[in-house]
């Protein structure tokens, strides 16, 4: 835990006078409030428990290894009817805000045949104060996000859905009589008689770029929706000002220096883990402090936090104020949730449960331990969620193959953070030049598919999650490709291929328009890659393999290749640009192959999966931004 004070800075001026009952009356107006009183200056203690990205994954991981008390464990790790559980711990009290930082769609097979619903009723044992959208929200456009909403606001909860930067257009799904109807700018919530602002702020490129807003869906520069919305706040009385953003940790960062009169920023879309867990193993490597310090625009500290993914762990933010309304110290802790049910290997390497010693023994060293919480699923979350989980349990089940190997999930060779995390065979999968074992077994399913192609691209963000080693389900295909893509074959010289590359990782190094999700990785295509080298000269020795004879040779770049990829960045998306002209002239092949499926008949036609040739990795080498050599 980290625990920051702060002096009051020499230049502060008071941000606003009380709130009268008329200014009162304009906020409840413009983004909503829950109290009628007008507030006294007074010092707060705030608490902000909060999640984000857990993108349908709404039961929990079992088998998961971390180190406790000296010794790897096997835990259950995370479960909606967990977060619920910890989000309950907070019943009673008046201190305490309650946050969703986006992305709670897309990514299991509940999303898949529940389209939100059941992510809306989970979300709705908890009772959120406010949610941001993630761009993910949008991945089945403005129509399904419209349904997502009306099912959070079928219960009691009513959660606001706050995106001071996204603008539908009147008579759309999202605004059918005002602009406003679905998604308000912020929200104010009453605490211990103090107002509130929480604003909401959506990313901008990767919203538009990755996932499928209508066009007639308007989208806002982050920092300058953020400041209107704070300055509307400031003019309205309002001094306590918390971001709820969906753009990723280090976008929050830079954000923040923008920005006059910040004090939190709470933040999903880079699944960041944040805090010191580095005693659980070597998988749960942190990119930052929790709280996390910056400063904004005045001067003024700002407090950061994030809470990594899919509902494993929930992050509290305890901000304290003076009574000018200053933020004087921040603290707080991002914890995994974890059961009470323990294995560990026993004198055979199997893994067992442990007796009640152990049990007790391990149970005290998670006690002691703040970035673990131990507790059981809640009752009445766990009966919603059975609901549900009898269908998508039954099409889980179908097995269609066996990984050899665990297929770990990596985005950018060099990650702070560890997507595969718990994973056995994945502890520093993120540090290893070869990247994404799982992305590149989709590629070869895609080339597999092509009768055509030579060569076959998939993006890393379009691959969620690791494959354990052992038997492959149906669940875990749509788990690992929730999306519904299709297989689609373009031409193109091995010069336009080259650029597809370089577009794809200036997209997020240069641009900063994706947390890497847009990374290439391929099939018969290999490469070295040096990220510290500028647009148009990081990727060096690009070679194809040739289907037939299974020779590699230097990539022509007058020749033309048929190039296998799904129809999302085939047009365009997550940076994909040299791609898109040619998508757009119509100068492709699309296969009506759900993406999904091909993986699925790759496994079963193989039988047996593992992770590719050293040879036929397409990062033969990688250099990351900061210079570094990776093995």
């Amino acid at each position: 835990m980290l625990t920051m004070t702060f002096s009051r800075h020499p230049a502060f001026l008071p941000r606003a006078a009380m709130l009268s009952p008329i200014l009162l009356a304009m906020l409840a107006a413009c983004g909503g409030s829950d109290d009628d009183a007008v507030p006294p200056n007074q010092p707060l203690a705030l608490t902000i428990a909060h999640i984000n990205d857990h993108h349908s994954n709404l039961d929990a991981f079992k088998d998961q290894v971390m180190n406790i008390g000296g010794v790897d464990t096997q835990v259950e790790l995370g479960g909606f009817a967990r977060v619920t559980n910890a989000f309950k711990a907070y019943a009673g009290r008046d201190d305490v805000l309650k946050l969703h930082a986006g992305d709670a769609n897309t990514g299991t097979l509940y999303y898949t045949l529940f389209k939100g619903k059941a992510d809306a009723e989970l979300m709705n044992t908890v009772c959120f104060d406010a949610m941001a959208v993630g761009n993910h929200e949008f991945d089945d456009g403005d129509g399904q996000l419209k349904s997502f909403i009306d099912a959070l606001r079928a219960g009691a909860c009513k959660t606001p859905v706050i995106a001071a930067n996204i603008h539908p257009q009147v008579g759309t799904p999202l605004a059918p009589k005002a602009a406003d109807d679905y998604l308000k700018p912020y929200t104010i919530k009453t605490i211990k008689g103090v107002p509130v602002g929480i604003v909401g702020i959506t990313v901008k490129g990767k919203t538009q770029n990755s996932s499928s807003p209508l066009p007639t869906t308007a989208f806002d520069d982050e920092a300058v929706a953020a400041q209107r919305s704070i300055d509307q706040l400031k003019a309205q009385g309002v001094k306590h000002i918390v971001l709820l953003t969906h753009q990723g940790y280090d976008a929050d960062k830079a954000l923040a220096a923008k920005l006059t009169d910040v004090d939190a920023i709470i933040g999903g879309d880079s699944h960041t883990l944040l805090g010191d867990f580095g005693a659980l193993g070597s998988g749960y490597a942190s990119s930052g402090a929790y709280p996390t310090q910056a400063v904004n625009k005045d001067g003024k500290p700002v407090c950061i936090g994030q809470a990594w993914e899919y509902s494993k762990a929930i992050g509290e933010l305890r901000v304290s104020f003076n009574d000018q309304g200053e933020v004087t110290a921040c603290a707080g802790q991002a914890s995994l949730l974890i059961g009470d049910s323990f294995k560990r290997k026993n004198a055979d390497g199997a893994w067992v449960a442990v007796d009640a010693a152990t049990q007790q023994q391990i149970a005290t060293a998670v006690a002691a331990n703040k970035s673990l919480k131990m507790l059981a699923a809640d009752a009445a979350a766990a009966s919603v969620l059975k609901g549900y989980s009898g269908q998508v349990d039954e099409m889980k089940k179908l097995p269609i193959g066996t990984a050899s190997d665990a297929l770990c999930l990596v985005r950018t060779p060099g990650e702070s953070t560890n997507r595969s995390a718990g994973v056995a065979g994945c502890e520093n999968a993120h540090q290893l030049a070869r990247g994404s074992d799982a992305a590149q077994v989709v590629a070869a399913a895609f080339l597999n598919a092509s009768l055509r192609a030579d060569i076959a691209i998939q993006n890393a963000g379009g691959v969620r999650v690791p494959i354990k080693a052992g038997t492959i389900t149906m669940g875990d295909a749509f788990t690992v490709l929730p999306f519904t893509n299709v297989l689609v074959e373009l031409p193109l010289t091995g010069a336009q291929v080259a650029a597809v590359l370089e577009d794809a990782v200036s997209n997020y190094l240069d641009a900063g328009q994706s947390t890497g999700g847009g990374h290439p990785y391929a099939a018969g295509l290999r490469w070295r890659l040096d990220m510290s080298k500028a647009k148009g000269q990081r990727f060096t020795q690009i070679e194809v393999k040739d289907r037939k004879t299974g020779n590699w040779s230097a990539i022509d770049p007058a020749r033309s290749y048929i190039v296998a990829t799904n129809d999302f960045i085939a047009k365009g998306q997550d940076g994909y640009a040299s791609f898109k002209p040619i998508y757009d002239s119509g100068n492709y092949v699309n296969n009506y192959l759900l993406y999904t499926q091909t993986f699925v008949d790759y496994i079963r036609t193989k039988g047996t999966v593992g992770r590719p040739a050293a040879g036929d990795y397409s990062h033969q080498a990688v250099v990351t931004k900061e210079g570094k050599a990776l093995p």
